[in-house]
Parts: structure tokens; sequence; C-alpha cells
């Protein structure tokens, strides 16, 4: 046999042990022997012995056949094991194999103290970093009664084995197991043999499978956590030790595996893991974890300089549901609250049960403070409505105390005593409502509310009318097309525009109910305007970021509604400002191409006050471009101003786009609009937004003085 050392994985060093052996080489020795199974089980004794031979490391049969314990190998010397008659053979023969770089033989007895004496011959040489030698000791019976002895041993360990043995060939079929490995699959062995491993997984497990294979095949040994199915198709967990398999060439054979069923461990952890994150009557995150999803979302708020909102809930005189109906139906009330209120929240925020009555709720990623409200509304709502149990009709209400991170504190039990705080100021007030943790706060959402509520009544009560501003052909002075304006006749503040009462239907939600109602009477008014007016007149209505997010299940609806008025759907224009685009693009590609479908148009309003302007208008499916007014403004006195347009002119022109300028004030600006190209103009100039009667007054005069 020829012993091939692989270099040192360490530089020598002069320090030495009383064998003389450097530390150098015993520490190379420890890291060899970590990866020598191979000698470890082999069915021949195998020594590596220093110089003095002192015995360094011995394998099992080797230890084994002297009588000593691997782990105190160098307290023996392999001279003192030789038979005395022999000793003058040993000393020449290794002597020889000391300074040999090729193995070397002799032929003698070893003996265990008084033991029996064995007959065996050795092999040995230089181990090649000239401070050991490699010997292997082999019964003189032979190798093949050595080999049948030790195969009927593994057999037995094999097949005795608590644990699954599983092999696979360099194809992933198995080549071969162990009783325990078909039994933990529920298959006789047969059944398994010349199978694919993946025919014991599920589509999950063939996944990973592949990148598992790709390791092996870099050599790289693994214990992992891996589920197979069982042939009845019950899922079985394992912890399994993978090694790869390599011929003397290198190339992969395949791969050896022990298997331990751990479903039952398994289950059990997961049962603890359940239990301490989660409550068991509604299912949702206990106390403990909701902690933990707190920290990790301020953490997240920090980040992104976002704000997150914690609602402390408490149900309003829920001891008496107790009282009265007894705890089970109590734990029912429990269980639909959870349910109710994981309703009004999104997938992505938590919602917690802290124990009895009381939940909270972690409003994440806001950008203002009207979702909170909208949220908690509606969960004061639906916990105002009857619970049916058992027969039993129900009725509780809730309490919410409302706290903000970071404004109300950054410490995380400070901002929980918050919100707790502001929901005690809910029960203080009447119940059945919620409140804020700071007083501004509190204001501004009673505000809001008051707001609301009025802007519900108006629509009822059809307190919202539309404004028309005329569009102007520039080339010829005709009126072709308008822009829908909306305001609210309050019935105490008079006539408001939409920067005063917009921001709060976005806040609340009535956006896409007004926005629906303005789009049905623009398209009105369009029809009514083609039979009297111009066959092609167009109407622009506007859109708002959070009504364009919003109202997608509004299309199918408007489809309808122009079909029953006969009118042709590029009569509608939508405009939408430049910073819709900003908002994620692959969504506003999908809602224009809805307008697309729809046969509506689309105007890119307030033109030029975003960024990457031009690469919008090549993206996205842009009908026109309203230049916005702040450079129109500017264009008597400022060159640059007027650079600008005339570029945007030329370049919207090119794309096949109309261009509509904005805010037009002065005979001045008309005239350089009309040298540049410019094909649309609204503004004050021309008229003041007015009502649908007085616009098509001014319509028909318009094409009365050109003739038309």
């Amino acid at each position: 046999m020829l012993f091939v050392d692989p270099a040192p994985h360490y530089p020598l060093e002069p320090v030495v042990d009383v064998s003389g052996v450097t530390v150098a080489r015993l520490r190379h020795e420890e890291v060899q022997g970590y990866y020598n199974e191979l000698y470890l089980l082999a069915p021949v004794g195998y020594f590596v012995v220093a110089f003095d031979q002192t015995i360094l490391q011995a394998n099992l049969v080797g230890a084994g056949m002297l009588g000593i314990e691997r782990s105190n190998t160098r307290e023996h010397r392999l001279r003192t094991f030789v038979s005395p008659a022999y000793l003058s053979d040993f000393d020449h023969f290794f002597s020889g194999a000391i300074n040999s770089t090729t193995p070397i033989q002799c032929r003698l007895q070893l003996g265990q103290g008084a033991g029996e004496l064995v007959q065996v011959t050795l092999l040995a040489s230089a181990d090649g970093s000239g401070q050991a030698c490699r010997v292997v000791v082999e019964r003189a019976e032979g190798k093949l009664a050595a080999l049948e002895r030790s195969e009927e041993r593994f057999r037995r360990i094999v097949h005795s084995a608590e644990e699954g043995i599983w092999e696979i060939d360099a194809q992933s079929v198995t080549t071969f197991v162990n009783p325990k490995m078909a039994a933990v699959l529920g298959y006789a062995i047969e059944e398994m043999l010349d199978r694919r491993l993946v025919d014991f997984m599920d589509e999950e497990g063939r996944a990973i499978l592949e990148r598992n294979i790709a390791r092996r095949q870099q050599g790289i040994a693994e214990r992992h956590e891996f589920k197979f199915l069982r042939k009845d198709g019950r899922e079985v967990w394992t912890a399994m030790s993978t090694n790869p398999i390599f011929d003397a060439a290198g190339t992969y054979l395949g791969a050896l595996a022990l298997v331990t069923d751990i479903t039952d461990r398994k289950a059990s952890t997961e049962l603890i893991w359940q239990q301490a994150n989660f409550d068991q009557l509604t299912g949702l995150p206990n106390r403990h974890m909701f902690v933990d999803r707190l920290r990790q979302e301020a953490r997240k708020a920090d980040r992104n300089a976002a704000f997150l909102a914690l609602l402390f809930v408490d149900l309003d005189h829920f001891k008496e549901v107790n009282d009265r109906h007894g705890h089970a139906v109590g734990d029912a009330v429990l269980s639909e609250t959870a349910r109710r209120i994981a309703a009004c929240v999104r997938s992505t925020d938590t919602l917690a049960r802290l124990g009895g009555d009381e939940f909270t709720v972690i409003l994440s990623a806001l950008d203002h403070a009207g979702s909170v409200e909208r949220i908690a509304q509606a969960m004061i709502a639906a916990l105002s409505l009857a619970f049916e149990v058992g027969g039993q009709r129900i009725f509780v209400s809730a309490s919410i105390g409302i706290a903000l991170y970071p404004p109300d504190g950054r410490d995380l039990d400070e901002l929980l005593a918050c919100a707790d705080q502001a929901m005690y100021s809910s029960k203080a007030g009447g119940r059945n409502r919620f409140s804020y943790f700071t007083p501004d706060l509190q204001e501004a959402a009673k505000a809001r509310q008051s707001m609301g509520a009025d802007m519900r009544a108006a629509i009822a009560a059809k307190q919202f009318e539309i404004l028309y501003q005329p569009i102007i052909s520039l080339s010829s002075g005709a009126v072709y097309k308008a822009e829908a304006l909306l305001r609210w006749r309050h019935p105490t503040r008079g006539l408001l525009g939409p920067a005063e009462f917009i921001p709060f239907a976005e806040s609340n939600g009535l956006i896409v109910e007004i926005g629906d109602w303005v789009f049905r009477e623009a398209a009105r008014q369009a029809r009514a305007w083609q039979a009297a007016i111009d066959p092609s007149f167009q109407v622009s209505v506007n859109k708002s970021p959070v009504q364009f997010r919003r109202d997608a299940d509004m299309y199918e609806g408007w489809f309808k509604y122009l079909e029953e008025l006969g009118l042709p759907r590029q009569s509608m224009v939508i405009e939408i400002t430049e910073s819709i685009l900003m908002q994620g693009a692959d969504q506003v590609l999908e809602r224009l191409k809805h307008y697309r479908a729809m046969g509506l148009q689309v105007a890119l309003d307030d033109f030029g006050t975003g960024y990457s302007s031009l690469s919008h208008l090549k993206r996205f499916d842009i009908d026109y471009v309203k230049i916005d007014q702040s450079f129109v403004s500017q264009l008597e006195i400022d060159d640059g101003d007027l650079a600008l347009c005339e570029a945007i002119i030329v370049m919207a022109h090119k794309l096949g786009l109309k261009v509509v300028a904005e805010g037009v004030e002065t005979p001045g600006q008309r005239e350089l609009l009309v040298d540049a190209g410019c094909d649309y103009a609204q503004g004050y100039m021309f008229a003041h937004p007015m009502p649908a009667a007085e616009f098509a007054v001014m319509a028909h005069e318009s094409r009365r003085r050109i003739g038309g």
C-alpha cells in the first residue's frame, strides 16, 4: 500500500513535544485525523508513529489489536507491543521505514501484555513530512478474512441502526437503504431501490434538492432538516447528515446520508413556539410576538423616515358579557372581534391580542394621519354590529387609543403607554370612539371627522357642482374642449375650491365616490355639448394620486355609462399629474392600459414640474401635454422659460402629442405660444371657470366669431 501525505496545513515550528515531534506536525495530524474516516473504519490496523515510536494516531482496528484507547495513544510506543523474539527484526524494519518513501514490509508477532500473540504483516514508510511514519498492520490470516469479518460487523451495524441510511448515485437514484430508512417512509426496501430521490418529495423539496445536489458535487458535506413524503402521503421531517462520494479520480459518484426522523420533535418544537408567540383562543400574535413586531416596524420607520400608528383597542362592557352569558360566549365574541378587526386592516399590518378583551394594531408605512382615522372608524363601526352567538344577539362597542411613532415617543414601552392612555380618554369621552394621545392631533381629527360628516351629507344633498373652464384652439380661437373643475357649495362656508376639501375626501375614502360622480356628470355634459356645439367636443376630468390608486373598480361602470349615453369614449380625457408617474411605474402603466382599452384619452397635467419628464412622454401612453402655468406666466420676461416651452412643444409634436398651455393671462403670452406652435390654451385671458349654461353661450360665441 502506498501512502501519499498531503502538504502540511501549518508552517513547521521549532517547538517539540517529548517524542521530538513539532507542534506543527501534531496539529497537522489532528486535522488529518478528522478527515481520515476511511482509515478510521478500515478492516486493517492503521497507525501514525513518531520516530521515537510513540503512537500518534490509531484507527479502530489498530487500537483493538493493541488493547489501547484511541484518545490516549501517545502514552504508548509501538515497540512495546512487539514479541521479544521479533524485536531485532522490528528495529531493523522501523529504521528502514523512516528513511523510505516507499512502503517496506515485515512479518512478526504482536501481543497485548500477557495476552495472545498475533501473527501480523507490517507495511510502513515515512509520511513525507520527515517527522513520522505510517504503519499498516494486517493479520496473517489475510485481507479477505479480515474484510469478511469487517463486512459482517458493518452489516449488523447498518441493519440494526436506529438511523436511516440512504445512498444515491450520481443521478440521484437510490442504490441502498437500510431497514430503518425504509420504515421511516413506510416502504419495503425493494420498493425504494432504483427510484429517484425526487419521488419521495413534494415540489418545495424538489427545488431545494436541485441546490443541494450542486453543493454535493462541489464536495460539501452538510447537516440540515428536510421534509419527505411517506408512502401514505403524510409528511416526515428528518435531520440529514449528507456526505458526497467521489472515486480516486475525483469523479462524483453520489452521496450517503444518515437520516433521523424528527417529525414528533419538530411538531413539539413548533407547538412550543406557537404557544410562546400566539394567543390560543384567537390565533393572533400574543404580547411577546407583538413587542417583537413593534420593534421591527419601528426600525423600518426609522430607516424609511416614515411613521407608524399604534392602536390600543378595548371592548366596552365586555365584563358584562362574561357575567351574563358565560365565558364560552365571551370567548366566541373575542374570536369574532379578532376576525372583524383583521378585516379592517391590511395584510402587512399586525393585529395582536394582549390578553382579556385588549387588542393592539400596528399600522406601518403610513404617509398621513387620515389613513389611521379611516381604519379606526371602520373598526368602531364593525364592532358596534350585533354578535350572533348561539342564537343570542350580543352588543358591545370599542374604545380605541392611538399613538404615533416617533412623534409620541421613541421608547416602545412609552409608546404603548401613550396608546393605552389615549384609549382611556376614549372611555372617558363616552366609549365607542377613538382618541389620539396628542391633544393637537385629537383636535385635528375632530375637524376631519366634522368635515367628513359634512361631505357625506353634501353628496346626498347634491351640494357638489362642476364649473367648466374653456380650452381654446390657438389657431382658430374656437372652444373645442373644457376642463371640469369640482366645487362644493357649503351651506355655511360658501363656495369651496378643491384645495379646501379634496385632502379630507382622500383621507376618509370619499374621493372615490366623489370622483365617480364627477366623471359621470362631466360625461353627461360632454354628450350634451357634442349635440349642441361640436360632435368632437371633449371634456377633461382631473384625478388625484389617491383617487388614481383606489378607483380601479370604477372602470367597468364608466364603460357601461358611456355606452348608455351613446358617447364616444375618446370624448373623455383623464388628467393626471406627473407625480403619479413617479409612484410605481408598473402599476401606473397597467392603469393607463385600462384607460386605453376603454378608449379614454390621457393628459399629463403640470408638465415640467416633476422629474424625468422627457422619459415619461416616451414611456407612458399619453395624448396631451399640459405645460404648467409657472412656465407660461414668465414667457414675456424670461427667455429661459420661453425656450423651455418651445422645446416641450417641438418634442411633444415629434412624439405625436398635442400641447395645452395652462394659465394664459395676457395677449403677449398668447402670441408667444402661437408663434411656438402650441395647439391649445386655457386661462383667465379667455375665461374663468363657469357653470355649464354660461360655458355653452361662450362656446357658441367663439364659433360665431370665426364663422363656425
